[in-house]
Parts: structure tokens; sequence; C-alpha cells
């Protein structure tokens, strides 16, 4: 356990000095290709938000309670993916019943929540960085939240660069990743405040 790190000082942390996208740079792919819809990036982020929220605390009782004690580190990979698979399933499952506007709006997307590399970096910096309960909880709440904002911010930015003049070939993807690279700096800019590590 890393007693040296409050729980809440984690969370604030990993939303904002060291955010999981902008600071890690993982789950870019969904992040890019979702942004051009605000109400399907909140969902997309709130989506992402529970399914790190609740793996992380997955993931820590079955690395605590099974891969630990088994002596099966060599499997975590595989491990954690199953039971990141299985959450999102029953998530995809409970969005196409509660919103299937914006389950069909998401797309391939929902699924593929499963191979974010966000949620599952988060889970090996909590395996490696050896968080206790708290701090693992915390840690994946932020982290989804980090998210969530960031697909927030860079949806609402777009919104306004569609209709800002923008040179013909800085169009599309040019002036969508400049604007990812501003905010990736802005949000480095925190780092320094709180080491996490």
């Amino acid at each position: 356990m890393s007693p040296e790190i409050h729980p809440l000082t984690l969370l604030v942390a990993s939303i904002f000095t060291n955010n999981i996208l902008l600071s890690n740079f993982l789950g870019m792919c969904s992040f890019i290709s979702i942004s051009k819809d605000q109400k399907s990036s909140s969902g997309l982020g709130l989506a992402v938000t529970v399914v790190m929220a609740i793996t992380m605390i997955a993931s820590w009782a079955v690395l605590k309670l099974v891969i630990e004690p088994a002596g099966i580190g060599y499997l975590s990979f595989i491990i954690f993916i199953i039971v990141i698979a299985a959450i999102v399933q029953v998530l995809e499952m409970v969005i196409d019943r509660v919103s299937p506007a914006l389950y069909l709006s998401l797309g391939i997307f929902l699924p593929l929540i499963t191979v974010n590399c966000a949620i599952l970096g988060a889970i090996l910096f909590m395996q490696i960085r050896n968080y206790g309960f708290l701090q693992a909880a915390a840690f994946g709440l932020g982290s989804g939240a980090g998210w969530w904002l960031a697909i927030a911010l860079l949806s609402s930015i777009r919104k306004k660069v569609d209709a800002a003049p923008v040179p013909a070939g800085l169009k599309g993807a040019g002036i969508t990743l400049v604007t990812i690279g501003f905010m990736a700096m802005a949000f480095i800019g925190f780092s320094g405040m709180v080491n996490v590590q």
C-alpha cells in the first residue's frame, strides 16, 4: 500500500494533474472519434467513468484475493481484461434498456470500452503502485472523471472550432490534434503540484 497518498488527494490528482488521457495519452481512439457530438461525449464519458470505477474496485479485489495469493501474477493482464469485459457487457445491456438513443449514438464505441487502454492502463497503474482499497477506488473514480472531463472539454471546443474560420490545411483531424495538444499542455502544467507516482 502507498500510505503517503491520501485517497482524496489521489482523486483530485487523477482528474487534473495526472489525467489518464491528457497526461498518459491512454484512450485516444474513442476520445477523438466520439468528441464530435456533445451528447454522445457526455454519455461515453459517464460510461467510461462508471466502468473505470467499478472495474478498479473489482480488479483490486481480484488482485488481492485471487492473483496474489495464488501466485498467478503472470495471468493478471488476461484476468483484468475478463473483469473489464464482464462489467462492460452488463453496462451495455443497462444502457440499451435505459436509453436506446444513447446506445445507438455510441455505436461500436460502447463495446469497445472493453479494450479502452485507459481502463486497463489505470488498473495496471493501481497494481504497479500497490494502492490500497480506498486509494484504488479513488484513483478509478478520478481517472474516469478525468477522462470524462477531457472528452467533454474537447467536445465543447470542437463545437466552437467548427464555427470558426480554420485554415483549409488544418480542418478536421488537424485542428483536433492541435486542440488536444494544447489541452494536454494545460493539464500537464498542473502535474508538478501533486505527485502520485
